[in-house]
């Protein structure tokens, strides 16, 4: 728990969101780019910081796989659900086909986060704007 505790902090400062703009700029973030930014903002070595992340990682995973809940304050949840055995289709041929109970991972975005990602809309014209502050 501390783990998570200890990124989260370090990733809730201005410097890191600068960092990880940058980094995640039209791409997918690695856990070589997490690492990097917990190195810069916490001051840990670069192995600690990738045993840090992986960490972190490796308990919010166990987790889920045990079937609990997952909450990260201002970011969101994720949490597990069963799906019962039900009828499906194939789309080709029209036969239906029984389709298996399954455990489905589902997230659910934090207000926090929500505003966070509409910030950066202008209201009035429904465009995303470079610069937040300018609208």
């Amino acid at each position: 728990m501390l783990l998570i505790l200890t990124v989260i902090s370090a990733l809730d400062t201005v410097k890191t969101r600068e960092i990880l703009g940058v980094i995640m700029a039209g791409s997918t973030l690695t856990r070589a780019q997490l690492s990097e930014a917990v190195y810069q903002e916490v001051g840990l070595s670069r192995n600690e910081s990738a045993d840090l992340v992986e960490g972190v990682l490796s308990e919010i995973s166990d987790t889920l796989v045990r079937g609990e809940s997952v909450k990260l304050s201002s970011f969101g949840s994720f949490s597990v659900r069963q799906k019962g055995e039900r009828k499906g289709r194939n789309p080709k041929t029209g036969e239906e086909v029984p389709i298996k109970p399954r455990r489905v991972l589902v997230f659910k975005a934090s207000n926090v986060l929500k505003q966070n990602i509409n910030s950066s809309l202008n209201p009035e014209l429904g465009e995303v704007v470079d610069d937040p502050e300018a609208s």
